[in-house]
């Protein structure tokens, strides 16, 4: 089922606005710029958030990989 782009946002809970953008930035630059807006008490407090943000994003895209393994390996 295609949801299109309100859709997705609404699932995503995010505005339909911030996920156009995405959509743009990925198709111009081939990236998405992370902007963090908490409130950190230090540079190395925030560095911490990201590190354990890119950390779980490492971890899930491994997740993903077992499966495709285990499947195509049936």
């Amino acid at each position: 089922k295609n949801l299109g782009l309100q859709g997705c946002a609404t699932n995503l809970g995010i505005s339909q606005q911030t996920l156009s953008r995405w959509q743009k930035e990925l198709r111009e630059t081939g990236d998405i710029e992370i902007r963090g807006s908490g409130n950190y008490a230090s540079d190395e407090a925030k560095e911490i958030a990201r590190l354990k943000r890119e950390l779980r994003d490492a971890q899930d895209a491994l997740e993903v990989l077992k499966k495709a393994i285990n499947i195509l390996g049936k």
